[in-house]
């Protein structure tokens, strides 16, 4: 979801009430410095509020105390915020009066479904708005806000439209709340996955190879590889099967799914055939943003029976999508992307248990992970053609489905107009990162387009023909945000099961450098991954080297280790450290990785 709206279940009321009301205190300040601006959307977010407008002469980050102090005036003159309803003709009459030629475009479009609209005054300040607001100013407490950040912002998210001003504010119930989250963000920046990347040598992004496109480093890759090995086993019993395809197709496969007349913004120019044959037809080329329509063929290959259904197949394939550039941010936003993807092809009375099934699925993989911080979001169509596909009938149907779904699972969840896929309602599972931003972590896709627009068949119990429905599931998302998310979770420190060094061994001299090198080998004999620190630092620094590059688990070897043929186990992050026998190192060391457990998190006894 983008921050247009925070929905209001999420908020505590009194609290929602004060963002709003200092996001129509923001705009009436600015008005003040800057009184031609027009008017956008001001609505309370996650974190505090925002105004978005368009302005005469722009506004800089130098600008906001000024706007600060001019809002705490405005709070300390206990203007009272006073609404009205209006009906069509002197709503449309009273926004353009204002001059306000942005809010009369949306009103015209609101006033497609409603006979009036609301409005609220606040001083001189008047905005169309359905509220709510607190009775009076003076219920905000002037030193629980903060103006924090300008950006930039499309007017209706159309970057074919106005770029408007975009104004963050921080604000909470308390001063103090407001001071901690300050402090906290502060040390969540420590925490961005892009720096502790680079630290750690996980990613790098360069130019040179282009923007949005990470270079996966030695160790960033055997996160990934260790986690789809992880997604395969898992799909494996749960009777996916695996396929395999290309990284671009002819476009006319993308006319055909419907991405080229729907989605067609979000993908790379079309490259072109280089036939020397003057009677060879001209082809266009793409790579692909989507891995399905080429399941889809593979579906179609030969004639299905509905003994085949369910029909899960699934591919980590690589796609490539065309994020604006003021949309990249690190591993979140990306333009090549690896995605655990698969589509399960189903009759209608299989759609709820599989669903049902994939929902569990999520539910693993974020308990395993400890991504506490997780919503629903029912993602669901609107009128609006050039978005979604048509059948009107079926949109409705399969959100129905969906709804039915997250109720029989006692899942609470949001919904959300106009966040569908263009093929069909999703179930999108919501997080947010260090900064307090909103991503979609994973989701679940109903598609009744898809078998349509492709023709797709199989032969009933009784022989007739029908057409499948598609459930679209990524549970981990892509490689690239997924990590990005543990990164920033766990503060780059992993389990040692996912950890690119699983054990540091540090010799305390020289003389003991054959016995570490002897223990490397038998780890790596086990498929650990084992390494000794031959450096000619001194002892204390390959230790602090391991707890910076974060190794979960320090092995130090030194005349007392050779001969009772033991370890001295040190843990990273924890002081405290103990003398165990080499088998037994092993033994657990090897529990700790084939069972996956999450000892970042104190899943495991250690023999400490």
């Amino acid at each position: 979801m983008s921050d247009k709206y925070e929905p209001k279940h999420r908020m505590d009321e009194s609290l929602y009430k004060m963002r709003h009301s200092l996001a129509h205190i923001l705009a009436e300040a600015v008005l003040q410095v800057r009184p031609k601006a027009q008017l956008g959307f001001g609505p309370p977010v996650r974190t505090g509020f925002y105004y978005d407008m368009l302005l005469d002469e722009p506004l800089t980050e130098a600008d906001l105390p000024d706007i600060e102090k001019r809002m705490r005036k405005i709070i300390q003159e206990k203007q009272k915020f006073q609404q009205e309803e209006l009906p069509k003709e002197k709503a449309l009459e009273k926004l353009a009066g204002m001059g306000q030629d942005l809010k009369v475009e949306y009103a015209k479009e609101l006033l497609e479904k409603h006979d009036s609209l609301g409005f609220y005054t606040s001083g001189p300040f008047v905005d169309m708005c359905e509220g709510p607001h607190v009775s009076n100013t003076s219920e905000i407490p002037v030193n629980a806000f903060k103006l924090d950040s300008i950006a930039g912002s499309y007017w209706r998210g159309d970057s074919s439209r106005q770029m408007l001003t975009r104004i963050y504010g921080l604000a909470f119930p308390t001063e103090a709340e407001l001071k901690e989250f300050i402090k906290n963000r502060e040390l969540a920046l420590k925490r961005d996955h892009r720096k502790l990347g680079q630290e750690l040598e996980l990613f790098t992004i360069d130019e040179r190879v282009g923007k949005g496109l990470p270079l996966w480093m030695p160790n960033g890759t055997v996160i990934r590889e260790e986690l789809e090995k992880f997604a395969k086993e898992l799909e494996f019993k749960d009777g996916y099967v695996r396929v395999a395809t290309p990284h671009i197709a002819n476009g006319e496969l993308y006319k055909l799914s419907g991405h080229l007349p729907l989605y067609k913004d979000s993908m790379f120019p079309p490259m072109r055939s280089i036939e020397k044959d003057p009677d060879a037809p001209a082809e266009e080329f793409y790579l692909k943003p989507m891995n399905c329509p080429h399941h889809h063929m593979i579906y179609m290959n030969r004639p299905r029976s509905y003994r085949e259904l369910p029909l899960r197949l699934a591919e980590y394939g690589t796609v490539y999508r065309y994020e604006k550039s003021g949309q990249l941010a690190g591993l979140l936003r990306v333009r090549g992307l690896a995605m655990n993807d698969a589509h399960i092809y189903c009759t209608e009375d299989q759609i709820k248990s599989e669903i049902k099934k994939v929902v569990a699925m999520h539910k693993f993989y974020f308990e395993k992970f400890r991504m506490d911080k997780i919503w629903v979001r029912l993602s669901l169509h609107d009128k609006d053609k050039s978005k979604f596909g048509d059948g009107e009938e079926l949109w409705i149907k399969t959100e129905n489905i969906l709804r039915e779904v997250l109720k029989e699972l006692d899942v609470e969840y949001e919904e959300a107009v106009g966040e569908g896929a263009f093929y069909g309602p999703k179930i999108d599972y919501q997080t947010e990162n260090v900064l307090g931003r909103e991503e979609t972590a994973a989701t679940v896709q109903l598609d009744f387009l898809s078998p349509s627009r492709f023709e797709m068949e199989y032969t009933s119990a009784d022989g007739s023909k029908a057409r499948p429905f598609i459930i679209h599931r990524a549970p981990l998302g892509t490689h690239e945000r997924f990590i990005s998310f543990l990164i920033e979770r766990w503060g780059g420190a992993f389990p040692t099961w996912l950890s690119p060094f699983q054990v540091k061994i540090v010799p305390v001299a020289e003389d003991f450098l054959p016995y570490a090198q002897e223990i490397a080998d038998h780890l790596r004999g086990l498929m650990v991954r084992a390494e000794v620190d031959t450096t000619n630092d001194s002892f204390g620094k390959k230790v602090r080297n391991a707890i910076t590059k974060k190794i979960p688990n320090i092995w130090i070897v030194g005349a007392n280790e050779l001969k009772d043929r033991t370890v001295t186990w040190r843990r990273y992050a924890a002081e405290k450290q103990a003398q165990t026998p080499l088998d037994n190192a092993y033994k657990t060391l090897a529990t700790m990785v084939n069972q996956r457990l999450m000892d970042n998190f104190g899943d495991v006894d250690l023999p400490l």
